[in-house]
């Protein structure tokens, strides 16, 4: 079997004993390419969208993921890294272990390769390709600095593929929230946000950050009790509730 046929086949397997994630508000969805952005809880966010998307999509990944001589280093700093020292040997170790399956998966999945270097310019005219082709993006921008027990701060710059896709286009794109609840077996898409072309990137770069940030924490804690997977791997016995803390 190639590659391909080997994905499709672990993903049959994954799909059939991964929890059914059922979708919520979809009518916030236009009827047009978007942008959605959601909390990654983990695994659970990449998965979630993969197998139970109700639109047409690809998803955006880390590029070292899509590559065997970097995944391993990638692995262990964004998984483990945050385990107990005693167990860093064991984790560095795994990251080696797991490292094809995930290039596998992730050269073969609906995804986009995201780079931080130059090659960022080629995730950026493949990205508004795909909405041009009617495929909506999906993007997990947290990064490891908290802003509540809901979600983590979003890095930026995913928000610059609005100004090229208008460029080339002449149209705003949307960019639809999604509330990720593995707990609940929910996925909870909000009330999306126009890019305004008029603006100045960097202010509009934040507005557009703090209000799907702030809509994620808004329809999570909409909802009753339960525990969220947060971005960070981090012991289960800390992972936070979605009501506010203090109340």
């Amino acid at each position: 079997m190639n590659a391909k046929s080997i994905y499709k086949f672990l993903a049959a397997i994954l799909k059939a004993v991964y929890p059914k994630i059922t979708a919520v508000g979809t009518e916030n969805i236009p009827d047009e390419p978007v942008i959605i952005v959601g909390n990654h809880c983990q695994i659970h966010g990449p998965i979630a969208c993969e197998f139970y998307s109700p639109v047409k999509r690809r998803t955006w990944v880390a590029g070292a993921t899509t590559s065997l001589k970097d995944a391993p280093s990638y692995a262990y700093e964004d998984f483990w890294s945050q385990k107990p020292k005693w167990q860093l040997p064991f984790f560095k170790m795994v990251s080696y272990i797991v490292s094809p399956l995930l290039v596998l998966i992730n050269s073969n999945a609906q995804t986009i390769p995201v780079y931080r270097d130059k090659r960022i310019l080629s995730t950026f005219k493949r990205t508004v390709s795909c909405l041009e082709n009617g495929e909506s993006i999906v993007i997990f921008p947290e990064h490891d600095v908290k802003c509540n027990n809901v979600i983590y701060d979003f890095q930026d710059r995913f928000i610059d593929v609005a100004r090229l896709y208008y460029k080339k286009t002449g149209k705003k794109l949307c960019f639809v929230p999604l509330y990720i609840a593995p707990k609940m077996k929910k996925m909870y898409y909000g009330k999306g946000v126009y890019f305004n072309p008029e603006a100045v990137i960097e202010d509009e770069r934040r507005r557009i950050c703090d209000y799907l940030m702030n809509e994620i924490t808004a329809i999570a804690r909409s909802l009753p009790t339960h525990t969220v997977v947060p971005y960070r791997n981090i012991p289960k016995k800390y992972y936070p509730t979605n009501k506010e803390v203090g109340k």
